[in-house]
């Protein structure tokens, strides 16, 4: 196998841990229990002026099994970048200490437990900022939880939050709150150039769309069909189940047979994308890999599931780039991770220890990393000063990160505008289904050249319509060789 390869056997039992992971899990709403918790009992808004940070994750639902990953992101931008040491060396969950910018501490008073639903992330983030005293929080991590948090700040000038990974358009295009910043692209930006690569590479030029039917499905779908169909594509069919289906079959019954359309577009998340691709095998028969694209055919158990029938299949991009494509400030990125920690039980090991670096490749650590370093960016930009959180949040919209996968700025409504790696699933010289990079798509923001502004629909079940349009990208797609982009 390619040294420059990340293999989806990677995380073979990804999805069964997130199950054992929600297994594990209280169900109380309070979330006490949680080890960063603890630890911030005994701290008072009192002691001082500083970060009084929160980070919202989530330890149960369908995105359940990535609460370390989220809590490691972060700490390891403070590990890095303000002196922090983590509390233990095995668990990100533990918190951290030390952690100090231009001579402001940053104190962890807490890390909140969501459930992928807006009342449970609601719950969490006034539990962290009412009780607890937070004036800064990092996350949350799925799309209507971002929405819901980003509406909450709007209500709270003097809060200040940075996204972790949510990735629905609205919490930034049409939320506009002034103090809610993400350093990372959103559902849309993140199909960019997929279809123009499917249509003129690959000769599609019909499609079905399936996708999750919550805020960030949408914002994944209608990214994929105002790409596809400005090239002159047609979408058949939109079929939206919801978001944690586990019985996909009647769902699946609804999309076209495979000599009816091209090929399949797929923005089924967390445990539901294995369960999903299954049915449609029961359905429609064996896979044909190079008829499916998704933003999710990174989950390596759909390797062990489906064998390398899934090979061919072409993969939107990510907060991170292909894991193929390698630079020295990604490889300096992946030992500091492994510096930090001893191991870290992230998602992509199957919740088991294993290297820090494991899941420090993975998009859900590296948006909370982002956010991290924008907090201790920021934070240099007014001497440490936070007395004035206008004065800091504004410093912070004016920020440029020079990160491991590419810098970001912010848009005029604070949402990351972001370089975009598309993929393919190939099967390597060891019999392994691995993923290999095809091209990147730079600079692009949440307008998507117009397709999107704060007066148009959110996206939906029917937005946008599939129409010709004109997009920057269109044929301009930047080819990868080798995980080299060939610029």
């Amino acid at each position: 196998m390619s040294a420059l390869r990340r293999p989806v056997a990677l995380t073979l039992s990804m999805v069964a841990s997130l199950a054992l992971v929600a297994a594990g899990c209280s169900g109380d709403d309070s979330s006490s229990g949680l080890p960063a918790d603890e630890q911030s009992s005994a701290f008072s808004p009192k002691d001082g002026d500083g970060v009084r940070l929160g980070i919202l994750g989530q330890c149960e639902g369908p995105f359940g099994g990535f609460h370390e990953d989220v809590a490691a992101g972060t700490t390891l931008a403070f590990a890095r970048f303000a002196g922090a040491s983590p509390n233990s060396s095995t668990s990100a969950l533990k918190g951290f200490s030390g952690a100090e910018v231009e001579g402001t501490p940053i104190e962890l008073v807490g890390i909140g437990c969501g459930d992928d639903t807006a009342d449970r992330i609601l719950q969490e983030v006034r539990r962290l900022v009412e009780q607890q005293g937070a004036n800064v929080i990092i996350g949350p991590l799925s799309g209507d939880e971002g929405i819901a948090v980003a509406e909450y700040a709007k209500g709270k000038p003097d809060l200040t939050v940075f996204a972790g990974i949510s990735g629905s358009q609205e919490q930034t295009l049409q939320v506009q709150a002034p103090n809610y910043f993400r350093f990372y692209g959103d559902g849309a930006i993140w199909n960019a150039g997929l279809g123009d690569l499917l249509y003129h590479e690959e000769g599609w030029r019909k499609v079905a769309v399936i996708a999750d039917d919550y805020s960030f499905g949408h914002t994944s779908a209608a990214g994929f069909i105002a790409d596809f169909c400005g090239v002159g594509g047609e979408v058949t069919h939109r079929v939206f189940p919801p978001l944690g289906t586990t019985d996909y079959s009647s769902y699946i019954s609804q999309l076209p047979n495979p000599d009816e359309v091209d090929g399949y577009f797929w923005a089924v998340g967390g445990t539901g994308t294995q369960a999903a691709l299954e049915a449609f095998v029961n359905a429609k028969g064996d896979l044909t890999g190079d008829e499916h694209a998704g933003n999710f055919f990174f989950n390596p158990d759909l390797a062990q599931a489906l064998g390398t029938d899934i090979a061919g299949a072409h993969v939107g991009g990510f907060a991170t780039l292909p894991g193929d494509i390698r630079t020295p400030e990604i490889e300096e990125y992946l030992a500091a991770a492994d510096e930090t920690w001893e191991s870290i039980p992230g998602s992509l090991s199957g919740n088991d220890p294993a290297p820090p670096s494991t899941a420090a490749a993975f998009g859900f650590f590296y948006g909370y990393y982002t956010a991290g370093v924008a907090l201790v960016e920021g934070l240099k930009a007014v001497d440490g000063d936070i007395s004035d959180p206008q004065a800091f949040q504004a410093a912070v919209a004016g920020l440029t990160l020079d990160l491991p996968h590419g810098s970001i700025s912010l848009d005029e409504n604070r949402s990351g505008i972001v370089d975009v790696g598309l993929s393919r699933l190939v099967v390597d010289d060891s019999g392994e289904v691995v993923q290999e990079s095809v091209a990147v798509v730079p600079g692009v923001d949440q307008t998507f050249g117009g397709t999107f502004s704060p007066d148009t629909p959110s996206p939906g079940r029917d937005f946008p319509a599939c129409e010709k349009r004109d997009l920057p990208w269109e044929g301009k797609a930047i080819p990868v060789v080798d995980g080299a982009p060939q610029r």
